[in-house]
Formats: structure tokens, sequence, C-alpha cells
């Protein structure tokens, strides 16, 4: 392939490496949530936060996100609990159509401050439980900070641990609640008038690089996480947050 035919499958803008760096994150970072359990998702938005536009960063990291979660969902259907689902997706649907209403009229500084505050928090902070009943409200809040902040899986996973579900179950059924979270999130971006169609050579790469991390993952690390792995990781996360409240702050 000539470089000019290279150029016309990514978005403007978008120099080939960058464009490397985002396939060969999309497959570390799934390999890092397959097999040793940590938030991959965030650690992705955080780098794509830098090679990519403010604006573009959460309907392209969902568009990302729902490839593996779709997949693991569909492997392990048969464990999904549709008594935590269907409120879920009920809530979800309301909050990532009204976030979406609001989050392409953002300015990117203000993104930025809330992408950082919002790595800073789901790094160090602590999240609050939800009962069974407040299930339905779950999807409405977790959703509608979606649309702005992109990796809210650890609010999904809070939800899922008040349900007292057995590891398969929990697992089913969060893949599945975050498959149906960034489907909604891809299909409120695509209304308000959110251009995929550029980007998406790419994203397709990156979903297939995402597939093979998971793959390799779930063979290669599972088991292997240690207290000294996850301190880096929190603090590489840190850091990545306080440069981006730098350039919100600056910009």
């Amino acid at each position: 392939m000539t470089p000019d035919f290279l150029a016309t499958l990514l978005p403007p803008d978008l120099a080939p490496w960058m464009a490397a760096s985002l396939i060969i994150s999309a497959a570390f970072t799934s390999a890092l949530t397959a097999g040793l359990g940590i938030g991959g998702g965030v650690l992705l938005l955080g780098i794509m936060a830098f090679l990519v536009p403010a604006a573009a960063l959460v309907p392209l990291h969902g568009v990302v996100q729902i490839g593996s979660n779709a997949g693991r969902t569909w492997l392990m259907r048969r464990h999904v609990h549709a008594g935590i689902v269907l409120p879920f997706a009920t809530g979800a649907l309301a909050g990532a159509f009204a976030g979406g209403s609001l989050a392409l009229q953002l300015p990117p500084a203000l993104l930025n401050l809330a992408l950082g505050l919002f790595i800073l928090y789901a790094v160090w902070g602590r999240w609050p439980a939800m009962r069974r009943t407040g299930v339905w409200l779950g999807g409405i809040l977790i959703s509608f900070l979606s649309m702005f902040v992109g990796a809210t899986g650890p609010l999904v996973a809070a939800v899922m641990k008040t349900q007292a579900l057995d590891r398969q179950r929990h697992m089913a059924t969060f893949s599945a609640c975050m498959t149906l979270q960034h489907g909604l999130k891809i299909a409120a971006f695509g209304f308000f008038g959110f251009r995929f169609g550029p980007w998406l050579p790419l994203l397709l790469t990156m979903v297939a690089a995402g597939f093979i991390g998971t793959w390799l993952g779930e063979r290669w690390l599972a088991g292997r996480a240690d207290e000294g792995f996850h301190k880096v990781l929190n603090w590489l996360l840190t850091a990545m947050a306080l440069q981006l409240l730098w350039q919100g702050l600056t910009h």
C-alpha cells in the first residue's frame, strides 16, 4: 500500500504514528482488562485523550469498547441476569439521549476538565453502592455521565456489586449493561450529528486489535497482577488526568 492510499483510510489531521498508537493501545488495554481485571477502559480513554480531538473522544472510545463487551456478552449470554439488564437499559436510554444533546455543544477545555476530574475519581475515589430498586436510576445517571467522560465501567461495576451475583453472572450482566450503554451512546452521538464515517477504518482496526488483546490477556496475563503493578497504573492515570486538567485550564 502506498502512503497516499493509507492516508485516505485515516481521519483528517491524524498522523499515521497516532493511528498506530491507538491500535496498539486498544490491544494493550484489552489485554490488561481480560488478564488482570483492571480498568483498561479508563487507561485507553486517557491515552486517546492525547491523540484525538476532545469532541470526538467519547464517541470513538464507545465504539472501541462496545467491541470487547459485546463479544464477552455473547459468549456468556446464558448467565446474563435480565432482571437487572432491563431496568438498567430503560434508564440508560433516557440518560444517553439527555447527555448527548449537551455533550457535542461543550467546549474542548470543559470536556478536558471533566475527563481529568473523572479519571482522578476513578483511580482514587470510592464509588457509591446502589440497591436493586435503584438500577434504573443508576442507568440514567451513569449513562448521562458516560456521554461526557466515557469510561464509566467502575460505576456500572458498583451497581453490579450490590446485586450479590456469582462470578459468571456478575461478568455476563456487567458486560451486557456496558454493551447497551455504549450502543446507546453511539446512537445518541450519531443522532445529534457526530460523523463516525471518517473514523470507521481506524475504529474497525482498533476493535479487531481489542479482540486480539482480550485473547492474549486471558491466556498470558490471567492471575499475574500484583500490588506494585496496580500502583504504577494508578499513578500513570493520575499523571494523565493532571495533564488534561492543565490543558483545560490553560486553553
